[in-house]
C-alpha cells in the first residue's frame, strides 16, 4: 500500500488494538490518527487497511477468551444432542449470544447506505463520543452492581446485544461503551458487564471483520508488509488491552473513560471546526 508506510502501520495497529475494546470508539481514534498523519481517510485502500488490521484485534479476543469460548461452544453442541444438557447455563448462553446478534445484523444490512453515508461523518463521531459519555456516566451511577456473570438472563443478553446498534448507527458511541452501559443499567457489576460486552461482541465483530475483509481485498488494500505489521501490532496490543481492562474495572469506576471521551470529542470538534480534519 503506497499510502501507508510500515511505521504508520505500527501506529495505526496500536491505536486499533488499544481502542477496539475500550469504551472510547476505535473508529473515531483511527480517523483522527489517519488525518493527523496526512493519510487520506476516505481512500478505499485506507478503509480496507483499517478493516484488515481489525482482524488482529478480533483474533486477540478469541485467543484471550479461548477457554470460555470452548466451554460455551462445547456445552451448546452437547445440548443439541442431549436434552438433559440443556439445563446448563453455558448451553443457554450459547443460544443467547446467537439471538442477541440478530438485531445488529438486521439493522446493519438494512441501514448500510445510511451507515456508510451521512452517519460516517466525523461530526457524528464527535457528537456521539460526548453523548455516549453521558450515558456511561449515568449508567455507572444508576446501576447497583449487584449481579454477577452467572446471574445473566436471556433478557440481559438481548438488551445488551441490541445496544450494539447504537454504535453501528452512531460510530463514536462505541460498541463497548454501548454494551457496557446497558449491562450496568441492568445492575450487572462492572466485571460482568465488561465480560458480557466481550462475549456478545465476538460474533458481530468477527462477522463484520470477515465481511469488510472481503471488500478490502477487493480494493487492493495493500502491500503485504504494512498489512502484516499493522495486524500483528493490533493483535498484541488488543490482547494486552483486554487483560488491562478486566483488571481495571474490577477496582475502578468508568469515570476515566467518561472524561477521556469528552476531551476527545471536544478535540475532534475543534479539529473539524478549524479545518485540520475534514469530516
Amino acid at each position: 500500500m503506497s499510502a501507508i508506510s510500515v511505521g504508520q502501520a505500527v501506529v495505526l495497529g496500536a491505536v486499533e488494538g488499544v481502542t477496539e475494546f475500550l469504551p472510547v470508539s476505535s473508529t473515531g481514534h483511527l480517523k483522527i490518527t489517519e488525518g493527523l498523519m496526512g493519510i487520506p481517510v476516505d481512500d478505499d485502500a485506507v478503509v480496507g487497511f483499517s478493516a484488515v488490521i481489525q482482524v488482529g484485534a478480533i483474533a486477540a479476543v478469541l485467543v484471550y477468551f479461548r477457554k470460555d469460548i470452548t466451554r460455551i461452544v462445547s456445552a451448546w453442541f452437547r445440548g443439541l444432542r442431549d436434552r438433559e444438557e440443556r439445563v446448563h447455563h453455558d448451553y443457554k448462553f450459547g443460544w443467547w449470544v446467537i439471538w442477541a446478534t440478530l438485531p445488529i445484523v438486521a439493522v446493519g444490512l438494512a441501514a448500510k447506505p445510511l451507515i456508510e453515508g451521512p452517519l460516517a461523518s466525523l461530526w457524528v463521531v464527535a457528537g456521539s463520543l460526548i453523548a455516549g459519555s453521558g450515558v456511561m456516566w449515568a449508567a455507572d451511577r444508576m446501576g447497583r452492581h449487584k449481579r454477577g456473570e452467572d446471574d445473566t438472563s436471556f433478557k440481559d443478553a438481548m438488551l445488551v446485544g441490541s445496544s450494539q446498534i447504537l454504535a453501528l448507527l452512531f460510530p463514536g458511541f462505541s460498541r463497548s461503551g454501548a454494551t457496557m452501559s446497558t449491562a450496568l443499567m441492568l445492575d450487572l457489576d462492572r466485571v460482568a458487564a465488561t465480560r458480557l460486552s466481550f462475549f456478545l461482541g465476538i460474533p458481530a465483530l468477527t462477522g463484520a471483520g470477515l465481511y469488510e475483509l472481503k471488500d478490502a481485498l477487493g480494493t487492493g488494500a495493500g502491500s503485504a508488509a504494512p498489512l502484516a505489521v499493522g495486524t500483528l501490532v493490533s493483535f498484541v496490543v488488543a490482547y494486552a488491552s483486554i487483560a488491562w481492562l478486566l483488571k481495571f474495572v474490577a477496582k475502578h469506576t468508568f469515570n476515566a473513560f467518561v472524561i477521556y471521551r469528552i476531551v476527545i470529542g471536544l478535540a475532534l470538534f475543534g479539529l473539524l471546526g478549524t479545518g485540520v480534519l475534514e469530516s
